[in-house]
């Protein structure tokens, strides 16, 4: 596993439902708050607001409010001072997102069209 980045998806039920997006990078989870979950198809973009990193610790965390309701690695593809191309390699398969920032901490959580074939 060495070099591979881990994320989380927490389902956070409190202090109103949401989910949280984080993903390791330089020895911290970065987390967004993604209020309707991760994007089903690529025409329904979702809002992702960034919040305060995390510790590497909240990889595996739950409690009686949050539980994970995905988790494995992620790989970059792409990224510039208002972008990042990534895919999640998770339970389901891969998917590929990028995450667009749209100014302060205000991001939007985008499916792309063109995702990774899978090997059958």
């Amino acid at each position: 596993m060495t070099g591979e980045r881990r994320f989380v998806l927490h389902d956070h039920r409190r202090p109103r439902p949401h989910f949280d997006l984080r993903l390791e990078e330089g020895g911290v989870l970065r987390s967004w708050a993604v209020p309707r979950g991760l994007p089903e198809d690529s025409g329904h973009d979702r809002l992702a607001i960034a919040v305060d990193d995390h510790g590497l610790d909240h990889v595996d965390f739950t409690d009686e409010h949050k539980s994970i309701a995905d988790d494995g690695t992620w790989e970059e593809h792409d990224r510039t001072e208002r972008r990042l191309l990534f895919s999640l390699h998770g339970r389901d398969g891969v998917r590929r997102y990028a995450l667009i920032h749209t100014g302060g901490d205000q991001w939007l959580l985008h499916l792309t069209r063109e995702q990774p074939r899978e090997d059958r």
